[in-house]
């Protein structure tokens, strides 16, 4: 066998290997983006609960809630330290959104205004098991992986600069479904209770509003 085949197979086994030990799937309850050049202009999120965790037969307002979903929303500066938290209540086949500059960044717990951030979104089960919550009053800062859910789809804007010089282009992906460690878990949960709990209002960002956010070219 050819030299360069062996390492080609050598490494399509490893990767096999590491995705059997930490499969990470579409439908995670862990899912980051980035929004960047934030004084060129605002980025947008907007979420939905799938469904993953069950919907009321008939919609809603027909007995009681069932499949809610809280997203937690945490929002890092470039330096790492975490400037404002939040979460959402998400109904089963619900859309809302968040602005990046009105509701994540214009009350840091720093006091600064990062020009770009990484966005980390936790959902977890709303209230009881089957999502039978309809708050989500200081979930951010109360995670774990007993109250973990699926049913999270999110998408995200950014800004960047487009070829010709001067000219900025907005693009919309989806969050990047990703690993969430023991210890990055606790991590965040930690420092936003201490936002929630001694910064005086300052670093909690804004909730979710109703319906979904769009963007478009700035220049």
């Amino acid at each position: 066998m050819h030299k360069m085949t062996k390492v080609v197979f050598a490494a399509i086994a490893t990767a096999m290997v590491a995705a059997a030990q930490n499969p990470i799937t579409a439908d995670s309850p862990f899912q980051v983006r980035y929004a960047s050049n934030l004084t060129a202009g605002d980025s947008v999120i907007n979420l939905t609960n799938t469904g993953a965790n069950g919907a009321s037969l008939f919609g809603p307002g027909f007995g009681g809630a069932i499949g809610n979903i809280c997203v937690n929303v945490y929002a890092l500066d470039p330096g790492e330290e975490l400037v404002s938290c939040c979460s959402c209540l998400i109904t089963p086949d619900g859309l809302a959104s968040l602005s990046v500059v009105n509701d994540l960044i214009n009350n840091t717990n720093n006091g600064t205004r990062p020009t770009s951030v990484v966005i980390k979104l936790v959902s977890t089960i709303a209230g009881g098991e089957g999502g039978t919550g309809t708050s989500c009053a200081n979930s951010a800062a109360n995670i774990s992986t007993a109250t973990l859910a699926t049913g999270l789809a999110a998408w995200g804007t950014t800004i960047h600069a487009a070829p010709g010089g001067g000219v900025t282009a907005v693009t919309e992906t989806a969050f990047t479904p990703a690993t969430l460690s023991a210890g990055e878990a606790a991590s965040l949960q930690n420092r936003c209770r201490g936002i929630l709990g001694n910064s005086s209002g300052a670093g909690v960002c804004n909730s979710c509003r109703a319906g979904g956010l769009g963007a478009t070219r700035l220049h």
